[in-house]
């Protein structure tokens, strides 16, 4: 009889992510165990459990989730769980924080593919500001951006002190070069926006970010990003659907396109969908975070291209 593909899903959170079970079972996994409350200390013996339980094959059908919130933890998570393993049992885990790698690869995938089709620029030759970019999908897009070459800026609407410490942390992890801001004023943002070539706005749901007036100071802008689905929007002018769509209000940038939300999600969601599909297609054990997200998203943009 052939093994049922089990995933065990890990979150230091109280409860797991209804989205990551619906996505689990839509990309064919039989068995999904949610464990909430996971401590790291935990997660070694956890793995253990998951994988000497099973026989070579079993195994291969055998996979790890590792959610919450905190991308620090998560990645601490990826690796003990990837310690815990001895050869031949082992298991493919996947981290993804509150779906924050898979989102912010597709984010910055998309606006790679129109910076590319629409102005003939790469990302190293770009300055980024996100905003709202101190929660797990600004943290996470700004690491990935920065390592692909761009100049990335972080604001928190609070504290520049925030900003300033996170880029602190995760430039010492990830050999990064975040800088941070503060945009807490109108004043602050069209400071920040002022020379950047793109903007991404990864605040909270139902907060504008960037008006208008904000916009029309923007002189260099050629690409805008929100994750924002619920209105009123991140980015005032920019609506769920849109794809390389003329950003109105950026009327001082010539040929400034945003990206909308449902445009990311649905980039999104096909990257979790393939990426947990790959767990239960592999011969050997995947280990992935937002680096083979990145990677993945961008070789899914090249096919599409091609098609």
């Amino acid at each position: 009889m052939a093994k049922r593909s089990i995933l065990h899903m890990l979150d230091p959170m109280p409860n797991n992510s209804p989205f990551d079970i619906n996505m689990a079972l839509d990309a064919g996994f039989d068995v999904l165990i949610p464990y909430s409350n996971v401590k790291l200390d935990s997660v070694y013996g956890l793995t253990q459990d998951a994988t000497f339980s099973r026989s070579a094959s079993g195994v291969k059908r055998t996979g790890i989730f590792i959610g919450g919130r905190d991308l620090g933890l998560a990645m601490d998570m990826l690796n003990t769980s990837k310690q815990a393993m001895v050869s031949p049992f082992e298991v493919s885990v996947f981290a993804d924080p509150s779906g924050a790698f898979t989102t912010a690869a597709a984010l910055v995938t998309c606006a790679e593919k129109e910076l590319k089709a629409k102005h003939s620029k790469e990302l190293k030759e770009c300055s980024i500001a996100i905003f709202g970019g101190t929660g797990p999908v600004g943290i996470a897009t700004g690491i990935i951006a920065s390592l692909a070459g761009a100049d990335v800026t972080l604001t928190d609407h609070l504290s520049i002190d925030t900003a300033l410490d996170i880029c602190k942390a995760y430039n010492r992890r990830f050999n990064c070069s975040l800088k941070g801001a503060l945009a807490n004023s109108e004043a602050d943002k069209v400071r920040v926006i002022a020379n950047i070539d793109i903007a991404f706005c990864t605040a909270k749901a139902g907060i504008q970010v960037l008006s208008a007036n904000v916009l029309k100071e923007a002189t260099q802008l050629k690409v805008a990003g929100d994750v924002n689905a619920v209105p009123p929007f991140g980015i005032e002018g920019v609506k769920n659907d849109d794809f390389g769509t003329p950003l109105i209000h950026a009327i001082n940038a010539q040929g400034a396109v945003g990206i909308g939300a449902l445009a990311i999600g649905d980039v999104k969601f096909q990257l979790q969908h393939e990426l947990l599909k790959a767990m239960l297609e592999s011969e050997e054990p995947l280990f992935i975070d937002f680096r083979h997200a990145f990677d993945k998203a961008r070789e899914m943009q090249f096919d599409s291209d091609m098609d």
